[in-house]
């Protein structure tokens, strides 16, 4: 048998009956959900209030009240009525929920008479008793509204009727004044100048009005407030005057109002700075031109002593350091760093300024500092700049002070460090064609090219007289450090052995076939102060017995055999030979006597010598012994 379901509703409230709640206590909550979305959508809008306001008036009784919600409104209303939302402006959307839609701003009388400019509704408010000189909670009178909106005849109003209202601030201490010359209002400015307003009241930062014409570049509002003996040098709280103001816009009308108002060219801010430093730092030429000929000093210097010209020099205006280098600006001041112009501009890479720069820098000034601006572009690879001062013949090998060394923790002192430290090839090649020795530095550039990996730049190193056995003092071992360096890179410690590197020193151990003592592992055991030198030194057998490093011995002395004669392995050698099957051939090829030509060989190229061993194939010697002195196994 099919039961029909009908909604039976009361055709005056719209609300479902007791009689009715039955019909719908068979339903699942999926089908009641679906009901009251289609009765929802089917409903007047007008009606929905009228419903939710019947069930607003229904009994408190929980129980009763909930015949009269859908499912989700008697859970609702459950957990406490507190929670439903009020019946004022209340629409229901397409699931059921309700919302209040945004109420309109409801504007106070007063600013709209303003903003429409209607200075009769503004009459008659006050002849109704109503005060107008009430400060609303920010401190804002509606003089200072009429100012803002730029009605003019609001505020001849307003000041007439509270002339003691004229200069009263807001919250943020602005007066109408500054408002209308912040927003532009001349009329109103004038209005209020003539009523006697005073000029030059100051907002919270101390900005006064003339202060914002000029930060809003109006040269009509600023010649109106100069008419009326406005301050030309009242600081804000960072100390800039108008006039700085005026030149960091580059206004060059408003300037020139200034400076023929009164404004102090040489006026400085907290900083030191005049308004020509100003204009050099932001490269503002025409600027920089007018003040230079009202008399301001070309070589101002800020509170840091830098001067205008080391200022343009490090923001790369070129057309700036033209005219002051042309106006007699002394290229030799430092600032209280030390760093001269032609520094920065070597460290910013302005090549075209550095050119500038060059001949009227004084060398004894750049030795002075303890820093060459070889150095600096060094470092920041600039190229062009480098090559340009080698060719204008700065020292390749000056080296940096000690005070600017140790700014540094590798204690680098010279440029070829800081163009191999970038990895840079070209400019490495460039100072080593110039001269520049590669055995300056406490870390010889050598070990740095070899962390690199770049095989190019250490053959360059080593073709230019780097020391291919060399050791790092405050890291003493007893074989070279460029062992050390490449143990874990297979290819280049071969490449170092094949140029003369000294491999023998890896196989002499103090304790030979005697028991070592443990390790001592700890990172910074080479800067404890120690007794005796000879206990500091790390052995080869040491090094390799490091946690990280003990996995790679056995190929390192495979490597390092084939470039020694007869040597005795130590007990811990022998000892991490033995620890792997792999290396049982290794521990047998190190057994003495060694081939006759592998003695050979090493007899001949020590001959040699590794200052020429890299040249081993210019000798007059058979091609196939060549290759064997080169171990170039190779057919």
């Amino acid at each position: 048998m099919t039961t029909q379901v009908t909604v039976a509703r009361n055709s005056q409230t719209g609300t479902i009956g007791h009689e009715d709640y039955s019909l719908y206590s068979s339903m699942s909550e999926e089908e009641l959900v679906q009901l009251a979305i289609e009765q929802s959508l089917s409903e007047d809008p007008a009606e929905q209030i009228a419903t939710q306001k019947t069930v607003t008036a229904a009994p408190t009784d929980p129980y009763c009240q909930n015949f009269y919600l859908y499912p989700w409104q008697r859970r609702a209303a459950q957990s406490g009525s507190q929670s439903q939302p009020s019946s004022s402006g209340v629409r229901r959307r397409y699931d059921g929920s309700l919302f209040s839609p945004p109420q309109p701003e409801v504007l106070d009388p007063v600013l709209s008479a303003i903003k429409e400019g209607d200075e009769e509704a503004l009459h008659k408010m006050m002849q109704s008793g109503k005060n107008l000189a009430q400060p609303n909670k920010d401190g804002w009178l509606p003089l200072h509204d009429a100012a803002y909106y730029g009605k003019e005849s609001c505020v001849k109003l307003l000041q007439k009727s509270y002339p003691g209202t004229i200069d009263q601030r807001t919250l943020q201490e602005e007066t109408a004044l500054y408002l209308a010359t912040n927003r532009g209002n001349i009329d109103c400015m004038r209005s209020l100048l003539q009523a006697g307003a005073e000029p030059d009241i100051s907002n919270k930062v101390r900005e006064t009005p003339l202060y914002k014409a000029c930060e809003r570049k109006n040269a009509e509002a600023v010649q109106l407030l100069l008419l009326y003996n406005a301050d030309t040098n009242h600081r804000c709280n960072r100390g800039w005057t108008a006039l700085h103001e005026a030149v960091a816009r580059n206004d060059l009308e408003i300037i020139d109002l200034l400076v023929k108002g009164g404004a102090k060219v040489e006026a400085t801010n907290c900083y030191g700075i005049t308004s020509l430093f100003v204009a050099a730092e932001s490269g503002l030429l025409e600027a920089l031109r007018y003040l230079a000929k009202c008399g301001a000093d070309i070589n101002t210097q800020a509170s840091d002593k830098a001067t205008a010209l080391y200022e343009a020099a490090k923001n790369g205006h070129d057309n700036v350091v033209e005219f002051l280098l042309s106006q007699g600006a002394d290229a030799n001041k430092t600032n209280k760093d030390g760093f001269l112009p032609i520094h920065v501009a070597s460290k910013k890479g302005y090549y075209e300024i550095v050119k500038m720069l060059l001949p009227v820098t004084s060398r004894t000034r750049i030795k002075r500092s303890g820093i060459s601006p070889l150095h600096l572009a060094a470092e920041c690879n600039r190229d062009d700049v480098l090559e340009e001062l080698i060719e204008a013949g700065f020292d390749v090998n000056a080296i940096l002070s000690p005070e600017r060394a140790r700014l540094y923790e590798d204690r680098r002192t010279s440029v070829l460090y800081f163009a191999v430290f970038n990895n840079n090839v070209y400019a490495t090649e460039l100072l080593l064609e110039a001269g520049a020795n590669p055995n300056v530095d406490l870390i010889n550039p050598l070990l740095i090219s070899i962390r690199h990996g770049c095989l190019k730049t250490m053959k360059l190193l080593l073709d230019h007289g780097a020391n291919i056995d060399t050791y790092i003092a405050s890291h003493p071992t007893t074989f070279p450090a460029t062992i050390m360096f490449s143990m874990k890179y297979l290819t280049l410690l071969k490449f170092l052995m094949d140029l003369g590197c000294d491999a023998k020193s890896c196989f002499k151990c103090r304790y030979g076939s005697g028991p070592h003592p443990p390790i001592d592992t700890r990172r910074d055991r080479h800067y404890e102060p120690q007794v005796h030198q000879e206990q500091s030194t790390v052995q080869f057998c040491e090094m390799v017995s490091a946690p990280e490093m003990n996995r790679w011995a056995g190929p390192i002395i495979d490597v390092l055999l084939d470039y020694v004669g007869n040597v005795q392995l130590c007990s811990r050698l022998k000892e991490h030979i033995d620890s792997y099957e792999g290396w049982s051939n290794i521990k047998i090829k190190a057994e003495p006597p060694r081939p006759l030509a592998h003695l050979c060989r090493i007899k001949v190229r020590s001959v040699i010598g590794k200052n020429r061993i890299a040249l081993i194939d210019t000798l007059p010697l058979p091609g196939r012994l060549i290759r064997y002195l080169q171990y170039d196994y190779t057919q």
